[in-house]
């Protein structure tokens, strides 16, 4: 096992268990952490396993386990074996106090699933864009500046997840709310004035400094930096994410493979790092891919290692007494059938 510390990296595997490649290239590799994909995801005792076998390979318990839960159509975990959870257009279709509930119950049921297979961070999205399409929330006119499943209750949505042993990061500082393509496959490009950003783009975010763990997005601002997207531009990561927002968890990339960057995936990695993410993501499980991932990547350093150390503290601090997942269940239910039902007693 390497004696320094580890990679600032987060690595995908390409299946339901490691293959000898995965577990040798693990261990001499050392990411921080991992996150995980459906292909990854088949069963409770499978999904538990993997885990195990991801944290045994770098040495350590606490390794950061990643996973995008949101409900809706991105779901990771999926029937037989879990939930179906809606959407968070399926929840801001609701009146406002009925959304906000369901926002909530809804995090708290995920973030139970999640603890029960040792999965320690859900990143939920919380914007509108075309590439983002039933995981935003509402895009009536008028709505417009909703952030997931309405402005009020995506605050609660991420806070609930934190409650059952599991930390909740947001997607993606700033947001995609502009973006008018999907950075899977190319780079929006956000021409709105600095004012008319800090108003309606980065404001939802001020709501959330307080949470662990965040995600940049691979969209170009042109009005903050012409020269390159959030993800990789220095002047967005300090002056707005750390500055204006003031958020100091931990930052991690989004995927580095997206097409909405150029370059070679090394030097994505180094410009990633440099810019001020504290951690550079890559999902695919692709080995030669991972290879350049790491080869590019530095140990982490003094200041990640302390924002890793505070999010595992709240994460450990998480646990709320007196959950009853069936009751949660039977009101989420209710809630989405459009009953008005007492509030869920935080105990």
């Amino acid at each position: 096992m390497p004696d320094e510390s580890p990679r600032a990296v987060v690595l995908g595997c390409s299946g339901e268990s490691l293959s000898a490649f995965e577990r040798q290239f693990l261990r001499a590799a050392d990411p921080l952490g991992f996150i995980l994909f459906r292909r990854n995801c088949i069963s409770p005792d499978q999904v538990r396993d993997l885990v195990s076998a991801l944290r045994e390979c770098v040495g350590r318990d606490d390794a950061p386990v990643l996973i995008d839960q949101e409900g809706g159509r991105v779901a990771r975990l999926k029937p037989p074996h879990w939930r179906t959870y809606p959407s968070a257009a399926r929840v801001a279709s609701l009146p406002d106090p009925l959304a906000e509930h369901a926002a909530r119950l809804a995090a708290r049921l995920i973030a139970d699933d999640l603890s029960r297979l040792e999965i320690t961070v859900d990143l939920p999205a919380g914007a509108r864009s075309p590439g983002f399409g039933s995981r935003s929330g509402d895009r009536r006119p008028g709505l417009r500046e909703r952030s997931g499943p309405c402005r009020a209750s995506w605050p609660r949505c991420v806070r609930g997840i934190a409650r059952r042993r599991c930390v909740a990061g947001a997607q993606a500082h700033p947001r995609h709310g502009r973006a008018g393509v999907d950075s899977h496959y190319a780079c929006p490009v956000v021409e709105a004035a600095r004012d008319e950003l800090a108003r309606t783009d980065i404001a939802p975010f001020r709501s959330l400094t307080d949470m662990p763990w965040a995600m940049t997005a691979h969209i170009v601002y042109t009005a903050i930096d012409a020269t390159a997207p959030a993800t990789l531009s220095r002047r967005v990561v300090e002056e707005i994410i750390r500055g204006e927002i003031g958020f100091d968890g931990v930052l991690v990339s989004d995927d580095l493979s997206m097409r909405a960057l150029g370059g070679a995936l090394g030097e994505r990695v180094r410009r990633a790092l440099v810019a001020g993410c504290d951690l550079a993501l890559h999902c695919n499980g692709v080995a030669g891919e991972m290879e350049e991932v790491i080869a590019a990547a530095e140990p982490i350093g003094p200041r990640t290692a302390g924002r890793l150390a505070r999010a595992e503290a709240v994460r450990r601090r998480s646990v709320a007494s007196g959950f009853e997942r069936g009751e949660a269940e039977a009101q989420l239910d209710a809630l989405l059938m459009g009953a008005r039902i007492p509030e869920f007693a935080e105990r």
